[in-house]
């Protein structure tokens, strides 16, 4: 703990703080694209003590909430069927679907189980050769190599009753989305340091170069996050647009090359739609052919499920950062965390959640008769 403590010394912090006041000749716009930055940004107030100098937009960096409503129905028919045991992360399931979400489906009687690893998923499927096991692959990058390892497996093992509901997004198109946008206001990024230790930041130095824009490689600490912040308006200041990395001790240029040759073995680049965003070009990862087998879409005849969006959540301006959390007018009232909208007010990482659970703006709310 001395080693974590280092990133939370109230000192170190403060002298960042002052050091961003002072250097900032202006008010600069930062996007950070990591939910769990998000949460230690609202949670230490750190956009508040920062905003005479900085304004601090929440991006899309939550996994969860950006998991398209299509998918999540996708999941929902699976996790009903009686022939299926379905597998997911405990993040997923009480994001709501169309009708329902996937705690609801466990309650009715769905075979739905909470795993820790893709991997546990596979050994289910193992144990239980008489169901169908599905695992729900969700996340960026972070998660892909777990995910693509239990594909592999599965595939040497000749495990047949075993698919994955394939759900991955990547980050820099996401950011080339929000940069093109005709009403961006972002001027810098801090990018996420976990997305970063597997794929290392190359991708991000044609964006920082086209869009003459810093991006700052950031780890998840309050002093991480605000050293973040200050070579971001550092570079700002001087008129650099580069890729830095602040999260020395987790992240190198290259990445984790093994765990990027297995994401590419396995996964290749598609169109995915974003919740709330919708469709951004080669934004998602899908089974490469000679993995076909073991899609859940494929297997199960999914891919024609379309549904819309629902009017009264407005996550998607929340996700690419027009509008933050408490400005919904559904927010805290007809939207909480036990009767969510939308997946940002009930993921651990979405951004009004964490608006939420800190009590940043909340609404007052009367008491249920």
């Amino acid at each position: 703990m001395r080693y974590l403590n280092e990133y939370r010394d109230p000192a170190v912090a403060r002298a960042l703080v002052r050091q961003i006041l002072d250097t900032a000749t202006r008010r600069w716009v930062l996007m950070e694209v990591c939910g769990g930055q998000t949460h230690t940004i609202v949670k230490q107030g750190l956009d508040e003590i920062l905003a005479p100098a900085v304004e601090m937009i929440h991006g899309p960096g939550c996994p969860v909430c950006v998991t398209s409503l299509e998918q999540i129905d996708k999941a929902l028919a699976l996790a009903a069927r009686p022939d299926v045991l379905f597998t997911s992360f405990g993040d997923m399931l009480r994001v709501p679907g169309s009708e329902c979400d996937l705690q609801q489906i466990r309650a009715r009687g769905g075979d739905v189980r909470v795993v820790y690893s893709p991997l546990d998923a596979l050994e289910l499927a193992i144990k239980h050769p008489d169901k169908q096991v599905v695992f729900f692959a969700v996340g960026f990058e972070t998660t892909a190599p777990a995910n693509a390892m239990a594909v592999f497996r599965a595939r040497e093992l000749g495990v047949g009753n075993f698919s994955v509901l394939v759900s991955h997004v990547t980050v820099p198109p996401a950011m080339i989305a929000i940069l093109d946008a005709p009403d961006n206001r972002v001027q810098g990024f801090l990018a996420a340091g976990h997305v970063c230790s597997v794929m290392g930041w190359t991708e991000y130095e044609p964006i920082a170069a086209r869009y003459k824009v810093p991006i700052v490689v950031t780890g998840f600490e309050p002093v991480d996050i605000l050293e973040g912040i200050a070579l971001a308006v550092r570079q700002l200041e001087e008129g650099r647009h580069e890729v830095e990395n602040q999260y020395v001790r987790a992240v190198r240029r290259a990445g984790t090359p093994p765990a990027k040759d297995l994401v590419n073995q396995v996964f290749e680049l598609a169109d995915r739609k974003w919740r709330g965003v919708g469709t951004i070009p080669r934004s998602g990862l899908v089974l490469r052919p000679e993995f076909s087998d073991f899609d859940a879409e494929l297997r199960f005849g999914l891919e024609d499920i379309a549904v819309d969006e629902p009017a009264e959540c407005r996550a998607g301006e929340v996700l690419r950062g027009t509008l933050k959390p408490y400005q919904c007018p559904a927010f805290g009232t007809l939207c909480t965390p036990q009767r969510p909208l939308g997946a940002p007010m009930v993921s651990s990482e979405g951004a009004c959640a964490a608006y939420y659970n800190f009590g940043r703006h909340r609404a007052a709310v009367a008491p249920e008769s």
